[in-house]
């Protein structure tokens, strides 16, 4: 699985464990909700300081987030 795939399939998933809507991820990122359907498509690099957001926000690695590691939570 190619980077971006694995990153989008991962935060869809996190996402939806947190019962988080598209709208309401965006609204915390601070961009738009086209934008953030992006990121879960794998259609769009983030900036790093998203990427760390997202990984503060969903308690897991950034390398978990970019499919470099298989564990989720991180330690805390």
């Amino acid at each position: 699985m190619e980077p971006l795939t694995t990153f989008a399939a991962r935060l869809r998933a996190l996402r939806r464990q947190k019962k988080q809507t598209q709208k309401d991820m965006a609204a915390l990122l601070g961009c738009t909700v086209s934008n953030y359907q992006k990121m879960e498509y794998g259609q769009v690099n983030i900036p790093i300081t998203t990427l760390m957001a997202l990984a503060d926000y969903f308690s897991v690695s950034t390398d978990y987030l970019l499919g470099r590691a298989e564990g989720e939570l991180r330690e805390k």
